[in-house]
């Protein structure tokens, strides 16, 4: 797990670097006389991330170069992580009609979103805290995604501002606001990001309560870093990530929201600030209210069932996101897959997006079979990410891509419009899945291997 086992880093580098890393982090440090390491040329970076086949392998290099307390922020789930599991599960119990000889040489994988054509089914999701995996890590994934043709989403929760990203991308891109705070908190987001030129607007309604993230506890990590001699240690013997990351910039701050707050605030402030924003009283009126106020497309993800769809729908929403967030919020909600069909029928052929679980370009197919518009990548977007900063990004997108059109190509068909329900059949197992997790929770507790 670790980049370097404890006798690999050298008595000097630790004597060095420990009181940087326990450092305030308001400030980047001067790292100019440190021990400098071969892993950080960019062409050695490169070549480690050419050799990563599928998503899984650029996971393995992430969370060998994080700190663990890093890694379980980007990995965890909530509680006991069924949700974590079940999103992954879904996708086995959706296999694929294969139609053969159809004469499809050549695929198309583009769509249209909102008038826009991106040049593959997905985007890269909304994702808070970036700058702790890579530094300026939001510029470099809308950069790459610009450059690839797809689909881009800022979260309110950024390391770099609204503004940032807008100069140095010029794709696709849309603005993920939290209904923190009053109403003039989101009309002040709102105002920024329609001048910047975000064309499409997606609230995130699934955690106005904060999910019970375990891991996250157990390591004092709570959207700050809290040093202790542990984690002094985790960042110590892995040392990539503590030259490149931390002392290169310190603890990573909020930007858009640091209007709101004192001049020269720190990293730690506003992310304090953050969870005293949280709105649990956030309702569909917010939403018709915000409807008012954007001019543009409006989604609203943390969708699971019908119901909610519809009112989505009713309170003026252009789309909606079928999300779980990620198996981060509630423990227990179902896989997105599960329930994907059951909200693309409550839409009534308006756009549906997905995210939570998908690794695999037959998983973005099954999702387009199923019903969805496009995909959004959380997580295996922030794999390459902490894996290789944009060299890591780029090859996500190839991977996802050459899977993508290489299934496209064995199901018989051309373009992502062909896809449909007929490619596809879903088991129903739903029962051997529950007493599956029985039986590995029985395995574990008893300390055995599971299979």
């Amino acid at each position: 797990m670790c980049a370097a086992e404890p006798a690999q880093v050298s008595s000097s580098f630790c004597r060095q670097n420990a009181v940087c890393l326990s450092h305030s982090a308001a400030e980047p440090v001067d790292t100019s006389g440190f021990v400098s390491l071969p892993e950080f040329r960019q062409d050695g970076i490169k070549m480690q991330i050419e050799r990563a086949v599928n998503i899984q392998d650029l996971a393995v290099k992430a969370k060998r170069r994080l700190p663990k307390v890093i890694w379980d922020f980007m990995e965890g789930g909530a509680e006991d992580e069924l949700t974590l599991r079940w999103n992954r599960q879904a996708f086995e119990r959706v296999r694929f009609r294969q139609r053969v000889v159809t004469g499809n040489g050549r695929r198309d994988l583009s769509i249209t979103l909102f008038g826009q054509q991106l040049s593959a089914p997905y985007i890269i999701a909304p994702t808070g805290l970036n700058g702790i995996y890579w530094p300026d890590a939001d510029l470099i994934l809308s950069r790459v995604a610009a450059a690839a043709g797809v689909g881009f989403v800022l979260s309110t929760a950024s390391n770099n501002s609204i503004e940032e990203v807008a100069r140095t991308s010029s794709g696709p891109r849309f603005f993920q606001m939290y209904p923190w705070g009053e109403r003039s908190l989101s009309a002040r987001l709102m105002e920024r990001a329609a001048n910047e030129g975000y064309s499409a607007l997606i609230i995130t309604v699934d955690s106005l309560i904060p999910g019970n993230r375990e891991r996250d506890t157990r390591n004092h990590f709570a959207h700050s870093l809290r040093i202790t001699p542990r984690t002094l240690w985790d960042g110590l013997t892995h040392p990539s990530w503590l030259m490149s990351t931390w002392l290169s910039r310190g603890m990573p701050r909020f930007e858009n929201i640091s209007e709101f707050l004192p001049e020269r605030s720190s990293a730690y402030a506003l992310a304090a600030y953050t969870r005293t924003q949280r709105n649990p009283f956030y309702s569909w009126a917010d939403i018709a209210w915000v409807r008012l106020n954007w001019h543009g497309p409006l989604l609203i993800k943390g969708v699971l069932t019908a119901e909610d769809t519809r009112l989505a729908f009713e309170n003026g929403a252009d789309g909606v996101v079928v999300s779980n967030h990620g198996g981060r919020a509630l423990d227990g909600a179902p896989a997105t897959l599960d329930v994907l069909e059951e909200i693309v029928e409550a839409a009534r052929h308006q756009t549906v997006l997905v995210d939570s679980g998908f690794r695999r370009g037959s998983d973005i197919v099954k999702a387009l079979a199923l019903g969805a518009t496009g995909v959004l990548l959380g997580r295996a977007a922030l794999f390459g990410l902490a894996a290789g900063g944009e060299a890591g990004i780029k090859r996500t997108l190839d991977i996802l891509r050459e899977e993508t059109d290489r299934v496209m190509g064995l199901i018989g068909v051309r373009t992502t419009a062909d896809i449909g329900r007929d490619h596809v059949e879903v088991a129903n197992t739903s029962i051997p899945s529950a007493i599956g997790d029985m039986a590995r929770h029985c395995t574990e507790d008893a300390g055995l291997p599971t299979l």
